[in-house]
């Protein structure tokens, strides 16, 4: 079984509205009211993408969803390093891969 590990990083100026902004709609974010009372997920991008984080900017994704990736990562204009990678067992079990 075959993935893809994407590497990517921000432009080294990129304001913090614009970061902040980037990891709610990339990963999501958990929010809740003022008093604590209300709670809620607003939802990103990877929430719908199996994934394997490794460290911050480093994810394995599958091929089906690599464009999708990539695609938000440009709008951001976010340098990319993508290359193919031989999952493992637990990546498999992770990205839900079927095995062939």
């Amino acid at each position: 079984m075959y993935g893809f590990i994407v590497i990517f990083r921000l432009p080294k100026k990129t304001n913090n509205t614009t970061l902040s902004k980037f990891c709610q709609k990339f990963y999501g974010q958990n929010t809740s009211s003022h008093n604590g009372k209300y709670r809620y997920h607003r939802y990103g991008i990877l929430d719908n993408v199996p994934h394997c984080k490794i460290i911050r900017g480093v994810l394995i994704i599958r091929t089906q969803d690599l464009k999708k990736v990539t695609d938000f990562l440009q709008e951001y204009g976010a340098e990319t390093h993508i290359r193919v990678v031989k999952l493992n067992e637990e990546d498999v079990k992770i990205l839900k891969v079927p095995i062939k």
